[in-house]
């Protein structure tokens, strides 16, 4: 069971986030009641509806964006990846004018798989960094300069 839920998460970042960016892919990997929890947003993620409007909203910002799985854990229902990603910010992205900066970012994720589909995730990734990228927050050095 452990490789096959394995296989949902990578099948998630390949088709949902990478490439093309297929976001009817959600309603086959998404429980209708799934749960995203992400400390940088004000509120959870719910259901399918929810991941296609914020992957939409984040391959707008980034349309160049990639993620890539550096490890990949599982035991009983849960997925532990820890991943990095990167892109252009070329669209709006909370309010933050398109840069044209290019951001890497790495995170880990904890997917609770439920039937075959994501039922909850918890996520943390290195949004300061991200945010310092852009622009939007000074990084230390500038703080102090």
């Amino acid at each position: 069971m452990s490789e096959e839920n394995k296989a949902i998460v990578r099948r998630m970042i390949d088709e949902l986030l990478n490439g093309q960016g297929n976001l009817d892919v959600a309603d086959e990997l998404f429980a209708p009641d799934y749960v995203g929890h992400n400390p940088a947003s004000p509120v959870d993620t719910r259901g399918p509806g929810g991941v296609k409007v914020f992957a939409s909203m984040f391959r707008s910002a980034f349309p160049d964006v990639h993620f890539s799985v550096d490890d990949q854990v599982a035991e009983g229902d849960k997925v532990v990846t820890r991943w990095r990603g990167s892109g252009t910010h070329q669209g709006d992205l909370f309010g933050i004018a398109p840069t044209g900066n290019r951001v890497s970012f790495v995170g880990i994720t904890i997917n609770r798989i439920e039937g075959g589909k994501v039922a909850e995730e918890w996520q943390i990734f290195d949004a300061l960094g991200m945010m310092q990228q852009l622009g939007a927050i000074p990084s230390p050095g500038e703080a102090q300069a």
